[in-house]
C-alpha cells in the first residue's frame, strides 16, 4: 500500500483501536522472509519482537527492503516503513523525514516504549544500509 493511501485510511478512523487494527491488517500483506534469511546476521537489535531485515539494490541504485517479524503489530509497522523507504535511492531515503510521518499518524505516542524503540532500530538499520549504498561508487 502506498504511503498516501495509509495516511488517508488513518484519517478515516477516530478511535486509536481502529487504527491499531488497521496497522495489524497492513502487516498481513507484508511478504514473509524465507527461513534462510531469518538469521542472526539479519536480526534487528533493539526490537522487542524478532525482526529481520534484508535488502536488494537495483542497478540504478534503488534499494528494496525486506523485513519480517514474529509479531502482528510489528509486521504492520514494517508495512508503513516499507511504504516510506523501500523502492527509493539512498539519497531519497536519507532525505526522507520518517519522524514526520510517525508524528502525523501519531504512531509513537500509541506504541509502548519498547515497540517505539524497536521501530527506531528498524529505521536506523535501513538508514545505515542507505548510507553504505550512498558511499559506493
Amino acid at each position: 500500500m502506498l504511503l498516501e493511501e495509509i495516511k488517508e485510511t488513518f484519517d478515516l478512523f477516530d478511535d486509536w483501536e481502529d487504527k491499531y487494527r488497521f496497522v495489524i491488517d497492513l502487516g498481513k500483506d507484508v511478504a514473509a522472509l524465507a527461513d534462510n534469511d531469518k538469521t542472526d546476521k539479519n536480526l534487528v537489535r533493539g526490537c522487542q519482537s524478532q525482526v529481520w531485515l534484508t535488502h536488494t539494490q537495483d542497478q540504478d541504485g534503488t534499494l528494496h527492503f525486506h523485513l519480517d517479524s514474529d509479531a502482528h503489530i510489528v509486521r504492520g509497522l514494517i508495512a508503513i516503513v516499507q511504504a516510506c523507504l523501500s523502492g527509493k535511492k539512498a539519497t531519497e531515503i536519507l532525505a526522507f523525514d520518517i519522524e514526520a510521518v510517525f508524528e502525523e499518524l501519531e504512531l509513537l505516542e500509541h506504541l509502548s516504549l519498547t515497540r517505539g524503540n524497536g521501530l527506531r532500530a528498524m529505521i536506523q538499520r535501513i538508514l545505515l544500509k542507505a548510507e553504505q549504498s550512498a558511499q559506493q561508487p
